[in-house]
């Protein structure tokens, strides 16, 4: 199994980075052994990973880190770099290679001191490996600080060193670093590439992740989470009643408060599992006792240990809000494909008998207001809008059509 196996429906572009791959590898063996570089390659020193959600940027990126870093014996017979089994890609798919740092983020934003230690250590040669690779997989969260910092790194790379960036769209970068990136776009990988990968790499059965391919419109990692997760079926069979509960004010109403407290209750378990251990090894780290008082001078650090807890459970409940109103415009989706005769596959074949129902009771113009409703309290979610009036307005706007 190559590297390239993981990066599902995406051909074209698994081609265009096994040749990059190929031509790196030729650059490194020509230094290695004093002669001239090949004249033209395909190899840049930083790439920016483009794709909606779901469409697998970063395991693009991993998958070409490890390309990089590949050993196999069969290079220097012609074969192409990324075998997927030699301890160069071994070690970057598993995230401990020595020269390749995959960066993400559960915060809200990466900021100017986490981007200054990544700069610091793209000057670096690489420790054992051929190149050193820098994943940064959440680049749409680099602060405007952030973004200046790290521009000056892409301006003036180490010889030897690769910056893969990811982010949902070009213009979620700074143009002065998408400008000096080469830009590789992914599409959303066809559901039944998807439901293959699920039943080939996660044993999962053909027809419980075919469902979770269809139902998920081919997000990998979305339609792995509800073939595997109970609480996420359960979950997602709650936000699509959400639409048949919005009949009066008070209905809109209490489906907001739901999918608000759901989300917050989601985000407070997953904290509950980081959050304790955490705070446990800072305070052992800084020589205090569990249940005592921590020596003095330590309490802003507990203190900034505490704001990243928070913006961590902020960034935890934006996300679980945001895959509610993924489902949801989804379910009106469908809805449209009904009311226009289209041919195109319905997601939610669960409830087939609402979208049909919604269908005929509704039009169009109607069908089209509550998604862009949708897409306005997502908007307001980026801004900071209190998530309770955020969502209020959302499911009164379903209500109105």
């Amino acid at each position: 199994m190559t590297v390239w196996d993981d990066v599902v429906g995406q051909e074209q572009v698994a081609v265009q980075l096994g040749a990059a791959a190929r031509d790196a590898d030729a650059l490194v063996t020509a230094v290695q052994t004093g002669q001239p570089p090949p004249e033209a390659s395909k190899m840049t020193h930083a790439w920016l990973f483009t794709g909606p959600p779901g469409s697998g940027r970063a395991t693009a990126a991993r998958a070409f880190a490890a390309a990089l870093q590949c050993l196999s014996p069969d290079r220097a017979l012609g074969g192409a770099p990324g075998c997927g089994f030699c301890d160069g890609c071994h070690t970057a798919l598993l995230g401990t290679h020595a020269d390749v740092e995959v960066v993400r983020t559960d915060l809200l934003s990466i900021g100017v001191k986490e981007t200054r230690e990544l700069v610091r250590r793209a000057q670096l040669s690489p420790a054992g490996g051929r190149w050193q690779v820098i994943v940064l997989e959440d680049a749409d969260r680099l602060t405007e600080g952030a973004g200046n910092v790290l521009l000056k790194a892409v301006e003036e790379p180490a010889p030897r060193t690769v910056w893969l960036l990811c982010a949902p769209s070009i213009e979620d970068v700074l143009p002065t670093i998408r400008s000096r990136c080469r830009l590789l776009t992914l599409r959303t990988p066809p559901v039944e590439a998807v439901a293959d990968v699920l039943v080939r790499r996660d044993g999962i059965e053909p027809e419980a992740a075919a469902a979770a391919a269809r139902a998920t419109q081919g997000h990998i990692g979305r339609a792995r989470r509800l073939a595997t997760d109970e609480r996420a079926r359960s979950r997602r069979r709650a936000v699509l009643k959400v639409p048949l509960r919005v009949e009066d004010v008070g209905g809109a109403l209490r489906a907001a408060q739901e999918l608000v407290d759901t989300a917050a209750e989601e985000a407070a378990q997953l904290a509950e599992e980081t959050d304790v251990k955490e705070t446990e090894e800072l305070k052992a780290a800084l020589g205090g006792q569990s249940g005592g008082r921590m020596p003095r001078g330590t309490a802003g650090v507990m203190k900034e240990l505490e704001d990243k807890q928070k913006r961590r459970r902020t960034r935890s409940q934006r996300d679980s809000l945001d895959l509610a109103l993924t489902d949801l415009t989804g379910f009106y989706r469908d809805v449209l494909a009904l009311q226009l005769g289209s041919r195109s596959a319905l997601a939610n074949t669960e409830v087939q008998d609402a979208l049909e129902r919604m269908a005929q009771d509704t039009s169009p113009e109607s069908t089209l207001r509550r998604i862009e409703a949708i897409g306005a309290c997502r908007e307001a979610l980026e801004s900071n809008v209190a998530p309770l009036l955020a969502v209020e307005a959302m499911t009164l706007a379903l209500r109105a059509g």
